[in-house]
C-alpha cells in the first residue's frame, strides 16, 4: 500500500515536481556550476546503503592544506534560499521512484552514525527513509537528535497511509513557514556523536499526535 500510495501521488503531481526538477538544475547550474546533485551514501531500509541524491548547495571552497571549509563557510545565500525552500530534497524524488526511499519515514542520515544509535534508535531503518518524516513536521533541524529518533521510531512503530497524508499536508506548511532549517548556532546540523540515555522517551511522549 505504502509504496502504491507513493507511485500514484509521484504520478499525478508529475506536472508540477519535473519542470521544477528541470528548473533547479539549471539554476544550480548557473549559480553554483557543477556538479549539479549532490550524492552520498546513506542507510535506507533495514540499513542497507543506497546512493541519496540532492541538488547543491555548497561551494567546493578548501582551505590551504586541501580541506573542505566548514559547512557554513561553503553555504552561499543561493545555497540557503534551497535549503530553507526544501528545493533541494526534490532529487530524492529520483530515489523514491527507485524504490530506495518514500514520500514519508525517517530522513536518512549518515552511515557514520550506524554504529553511535542504541537498539531502540536504530528501528528507525525498520522504514524505508523518507523525503518528509513525523520529526520533520515536529522540528525538523531545530530538536535534538534524541527527540528526532525517537520521534522516527514512533513513526515506525504507528505508519499508515493517513499518518502519511497527514505529514505530507503538515510539510506544505512548515516549508512555507520555513521553520526548523538548521539548529541554534549551525547551518544545519551538528554532527551526531553518540545517544545521551533518557532524552528520547520525553520527546516521544511529548510529541505524539492527540
Amino acid at each position: 500500500m505504502k509504496r502504491l500510495f507513493d507511485l500514484c501521488l509521484l504520478v499525478v503531481s508529475a506536472a508540477i515536481w519535473v519542470p521544477s526538477l528541470g528548473l533547479v538544475a539549471g539554476l544550480v547550474r548557473l549559480r553554483l556550476g557543477s556538479p549539479v546533485l549532490f550524492r552520498q551514501r546513506r542507510p535506507g531500509l533495514n540499513a542497507k546503503v543506497f546512493e541519496v541524491l540532492k541538488f547543491r548547495t555548497m561551494t567546493g571552497a578548501r582551505d590551504p592544506e586541501g580541506q573542505l571549509l566548514a559547512d557554513a563557510q561553503r553555504l552561499t545565500p543561493f545555497g540557503r534560499w534551497l535549503r530553507s525552500s526544501s528545493l533541494d530534497e526534490l532529487p530524492e524524488l529520483i530515489n523514491i521512484l527507485k524504490g530506495e526511499m518514500s514520500l514519508v519515514g525517517p530522513r536518512p542520515l549518515l552511515v557514520q552514525y550506524l554504529d553511535r544509535y542504541t537498539p531502540e534508535q536504530a528501528r528507525r531503518h525498520q522504514a524505508l527513509p523518507g523525503l518528509t518524516g513525523w520529526a520533520q513536521i515536529n522540528g525538523r533541524n531545530a530538536i535534538s537528535w534524541e527527540q528526532k529518533f525517537a520521534l522516527d521510531v514512533w513513526y515506525v512503530d504507528h505508519q499508515s497511509v493517513w499518518l502519511d497524508l497527514r505529514i505530507l499536508w503538515l510539510t506544505i506548511w512548515r516549508v512555507l513557514r520555513r521553520d526548523g532549517i538548521s539548529a541554534a548556532g549551525e547551518a544545519t546540523m551538528p554532527e551526531f556523536l553518540g545517544a545521551v540515555r533518557g532524552s528520547g522517551v520525553r520527546a516521544l511522549g511529548a510529541t505524539s499526535p492527540p
